[in-house]
């Protein structure tokens, strides 16, 4: 009797061993599970730079444009003042040359230091010509020599502003400009009496000359106005 019941508790133990070990045996063999947060984290970093990188590759490249050619004529015609515009008249016209044009002094105005010296441009010329942009000026003394002089393009001067507009310049009529220079004497450094203006017409390079009556101070600095239509130089 006493027998049995210690085999009865030896196949008790050992059954309680063997439970123990299936157990431990399977903890052991199984991987932990990853953790859904991280990869979804991983996942949406990923997509985030993918997106930024196609962003700027396809950001757009800024361009300035270029201001397209003036195509707006002005024509000043012999028996008026008056003047038209038209687009595309100067196809067929030719250029103004030195050869079709007479320069001559218009006059004189002044103002708070400054002097206006207006100068026009008639074409001689038995056809029309076009014209464009600023006259070359020199100033001369009264031997005709040259002074320094230093011209400066400009749209705005004493008497407003103006833009440079193509010109076509009939038979008979004229062209003018404006020169402001400051008021000096001819004592100061650098100061001197012009008693002659040396002009080149816009794109050519043979000069004329006209008389400046009574002389003008100028101080080497001239402000050229552009070519108006009209042979009065003023607005």
């Amino acid at each position: 009797m006493m027998r049995e019941q210690i085999s009865v508790k030896r196949a008790l133990i050992v059954a309680v061993m063997l439970l123990a070990l299936a157990g431990c045996g399977s903890s052991g063999a199984g991987s932990p599970s990853p953790s859904p947060s991280r990869t979804s984290a991983t996942t949406t970093t990923s997509a985030t730079a993918t997106t930024s990188t196609t962003a700027a590759a396809a950001a757009p490249t800024t361009t300035s444009a270029t201001p397209a050619d003036p195509t707006s004529t002005t024509i000043a015609t012999a028996t008026t003042a008056s003047t038209a515009t038209t687009t595309g008249a100067t196809s067929g016209t030719p250029p103004c040359r030195a050869t079709d044009l007479a320069l001559s002094f218009v006059g004189q105005q002044g103002g708070m230091g400054h002097g206006e010296i207006g100068f026009a441009l008639r074409n001689t010329s038995a056809t029309s010509c076009r014209t464009y942009g600023y006259p070359g000026v020199l100033f001369l003394d009264q031997q005709g020599r040259a002074l320094p002089t230093i011209p400066h393009h400009t749209t705005q001067d004493f008497f407003g502003s103006g833009p440079a507009v193509p010109l076509i310049i009939a038979p008979g009529a004229s062209a003018s400009f404006r020169l402001d220079v400051g008021h000096g004497v001819a004592t100061s450094a650098g100061c001197a009496t012009a008693y002659a203006l040396q002009v080149i017409p816009p794109n050519d390079t043979a000069t004329l000359r006209t008389t400046i009556p009574g002389g003008a101070y100028e101080c080497k600095d001239a402000n050229v106005s552009p070519l108006r239509a009209g042979r009065s130089a003023y607005p």
